[in-house]
């Protein structure tokens, strides 16, 4: 999803996910993920509990910066995002309830707020992915820092306005400083293909028009799934030890302080880490895996431990603004 329309958060519409005609939800959810995935927990959760769910869908980003917009006053009960950091953005602003320790501890402690204020759902992990055809898998780097190096100049197509995008300039922050970030994005600057979003990296690299592309894994399963393992002409490669590029992408549920029915609010988030709705990842095509233990993933996912990914914290990660404003000031757009 583009993070570029920062200002157009007007634009989201409301659907009452599961509502009779007329019908007021019980809650509104402020939906930054995908919404097939999301339609599938919300009908689920409404069948289980009667509970009526407002779904409002825009881009994780764009809804964060309408709720810091709305304050106090925001219609949203729940806000459920692809990436952490605007769960950790909105926390900072002291706009999320602490969520009951019941919940918390369905998933791991790295994989919620160290203050209790969101919970993770699922995750992903960025990789690269490229075509055998114009450069072999021994010449992949084994850093993504390499990628700014002169030799890949015309080789690597990335999307820098994707909202998938920040967090691996966070996680190269947390891992190598501000500077070391900035001297990567120019190079990157200087080297890449610009592409709307990451369906369109992965596309081009798949054609033939990039070598590589910078990616979150999960866009090459659905690319697959979209036009079949036969004309599937790339392949995943996952950055070795632990390197930056290999970092791992948390979604997650928070409930909001100024709900008016936590209650149910809460009931809603319990049910999206509880078995029943982390196997609805597991049964669906968003190729994320599930965060709750002992739930495996898609079967067409390798074992989450058996692909390489770098252990950085959701709190070494933060909150993405000054990864924002790092890729504007690299000349990637406003």
């Amino acid at each position: 999803m583009r993070w570029r329309a920062l200002a157009a958060f007007g634009s989201s519409a409301l659907l009452l996910a599961g509502c009779g005609a007329g019908s007021k939800p019980s809650i509104v959810l402020y939906n930054g993920q995908h919404p097939e995935l999301t339609t599938a927990m919300v009908s689920a959760f409404q069948r289980a509990s009667g509970i009526a769910v407002g779904d409002r869908t825009n881009d994780g980003v764009v809804l964060a910066d309408q709720i810091l917009e709305e304050g106090g006053s925001s219609p949203a009960d729940v806000y459920l995002t692809e990436n952490s950091p605007e769960l950790v953005d909105l926390s900072e602003h002291g706009l999320l309830a602490r969520l009951p320790s019941s919940i918390l501890d369905q998933v791991p402690a790295g994989d919620r707020s160290s203050n209790g204020t969101w919970v993770g759902v699922a995750l992903r992990v960025n990789t690269l992915v490229y075509n055998p055809a114009r450069i072999s898998r021994s010449q992949l780097p084994s850093s993504i820092l390499d990628l700014a190096e002169p030799k890949w100049k015309g080789k690597v197509a990335i999307a820098p306005l994707d909202s998938d995008f920040p967090p691996v300039v966070g996680a190269v922050i947390a891992t190598h400083g501000r500077k070391a970030a900035a001297s990567w994005l120019a190079g990157l600057k200087r080297n890449g293909a610009i592409y709307q979003d990451e369906e369109s990296v992965v596309a081009a690299v798949n054609r033939g028009d990039a070598a590589v592309g910078v990616i979150n894994q999960y866009y090459w399963y659905r690319l697959r799934r979209e036009i079949g393992a036969s004309a599937i002409h790339s392949a995943l490669y996952y950055f070795p030890h632990g390197d930056a590029g290999s970092v791992v992408n948390v979604s997650g549920a928070a409930v909001l302080a100024s709900s008016h029915s936590r209650g149910k609010a809460e009931r809603f988030v319990a049910f999206l880490v509880s078995r029943a709705g982390q196997r609805l990842i597991s049964q669906g095509d968003d190729y994320e895996y599930p965060v709750r233990p002992g739930v495996a993933p898609n079967p067409q996912l390798p074992a989450f431990a058996q692909i390489p990914h770098a252990a950085i914290s959701v709190t070494a990660l933060g909150n993405d603004r000054p990864a924002r404003e790092m890729i504007i000031q690299a000349g990637f757009g406003s």
